[in-house]
């Protein structure tokens, strides 16, 4: 039976497409490429710079957007993290693509197999600092999750969230919204 790192590093190399000593070359490269840029946007002065950093990781990354100090996206699946338009995350937020219980191969294997899927923050949403936001969540067009929630469902459009687990604390009037031309 294959160890929990071996296996880790299996499904890795097969999310990249890559096959043998070349491969797992490659990927090391990929890997130490993508934590250099990572460390120099979480120091970055400048949040321009931050974002700009962030999409040479391959985080799709829209115009507008504030990314704050030490805010931790994806290490190994950047390219599936999606941050739309007018969208500010606050300063030591964490947005994840993958979950994946490391070292327990029982755990691993019987009950929490590695969770891999996109996340996406629509359009003109604000993540307040000190958020969480794990794999596969979409955060819904001008929402506000507030500071320190931990966020394990899709946030709807125009809500506010708040809260370990992050639940609904208030629905947003938009009728009047720029967004919908009243």
């Amino acid at each position: 039976m294959k160890e929990p790192e071996e296996i880790n590093g299996i499904e890795l190399m097969e999310h990249y497409g890559y096959k043998g000593v070349s491969g797992k070359i490659k990927y090391y490269f990929r890997f130490i490429f993508n934590w250099v840029l990572q460390t120099l946007a979480k120091i970055s002065p400048h949040p321009g710079l931050t974002v700009k950093l962030q999409r040479i990781r391959g985080v799709k990354i829209g115009n507008h957007v504030y990314i704050g100090p030490d805010v931790n996206i994806d290490d190994l699946y950047p390219g599936l993290i999606t941050i739309e338009d007018y969208v500010s995350v606050g300063m030591r937020s964490m947005i994840f693509a993958h979950s994946n219980p490391t070292c327990s191969l029982e755990i691993k294997t019987k009950y929490y197999p590695r969770v891999v899927k996109p996340t996406t923050i629509k359009k003109g949403a604000w993540i307040a600092p000190g958020t969480i936001i794990l794999a596969g969540i979409t955060i819904g067009e001008n929402s506000v999750v507030a500071a320190g929630s931990i966020v394990i469902k899709d946030v709807e459009p125009y809500t506010v969230v708040g809260g370990n687990p992050a639940k609904l604390l208030k629905k947003l009037d938009h009728a009047d919204s720029p967004d919908k031309g009243g």
